[in-house]
């Protein structure tokens, strides 16, 4: 498994036949805009309908024939346009020949922030769990701790993807709680420093996990890591 972070809560996860995407923001990325060209995909799953979120899911899936995996409100919103949709609501997943998409609960909102300033509802937030190659990640979403992580993690997880940046999701304080409930074998931060609300200090999030026993690493947007 392969694991490449674009910034913001945005990564391609690499397994024997499947690319995924998650939360797609690329082409205008703060932490570095990449052209959605670039990232060849089968599968883009979108935790929530916030545009930071959902920014490039019609571009990946009209450009490579990908299908869009996302809340059952959010993936009707993308089959009206086109799209291929795969609907699921926190708890669902679907087996597929190469792994597992398993949708997780979330504490967040979800909607489409329109033109006209309205807010549209798009049902629930999410997180996913994915299991392929003999191997577990768990992207968490945009998130509040809450206390059934600790079931998330139950089965051993290989790979946690923890928004850290506070304001609109945990902060590092609460992150940390939130690795003692998953027990992951290594976590990866996301969710920080892509706007002035959520600055935040990764590095020290990873000192303070390494003295609570937790592995973290700190990707810059553009590596890769492999598991």
């Amino acid at each position: 498994m392969r694991v490449t972070y674009f910034g913001h809560s945005c990564f391609l996860i690499e397994v024997p036949g499947a690319r995924l995407v998650f939360d797609p923001l690329l082409s205008e990325n703060p932490h570095g805009a990449v052209d959605p060209v670039r990232v060849p995909c089968d599968f883009v799953l979108c935790s929530h309908a916030h545009e930071d979120h959902i920014c490039d899911a019609l571009n990946l899936a009209r450009l490579h024939q990908a299908t869009i995996v996302a809340p059952y409100e959010l993936a009707g919103h993308f089959a009206v346009q086109g799209a291929a949709t795969l609907d699921l609501m926190p708890g669902g997943g679907v087996d597929f020949p190469w792994g597992r998409i398993q949708m997780t609960p979330a504490i967040h909102s979800s909607a489409l922030e329109l033109p006209n300033g309205e807010n549209r509802a798009m049902g629930v937030a999410s997180g996913y769990l994915i299991r392929a190659g003999g191997r577990s990640l768990y992207h968490a979403g945009d998130t509040a701790l809450f206390g059934d992580m600790a079931l998330i993690g139950r089965h051993g997880l290989d790979l946690a993807l923890l928004p850290i940046g506070d304001r609109y999701t945990m902060g590092p304080a609460d992150a940390l709680e939130a690795l003692k409930l998953l027990r992951p074998r290594l976590t990866v931060p996301m969710h920080y420093n892509t706007f002035a609300p959520i600055r935040t200090d990764p590095q020290s999030f990873a000192t303070c996990a390494a003295a609570a026993g937790h592995a973290v690493r700190v990707l810059q947007a553009g590596h890769s890591l492999d598991l």
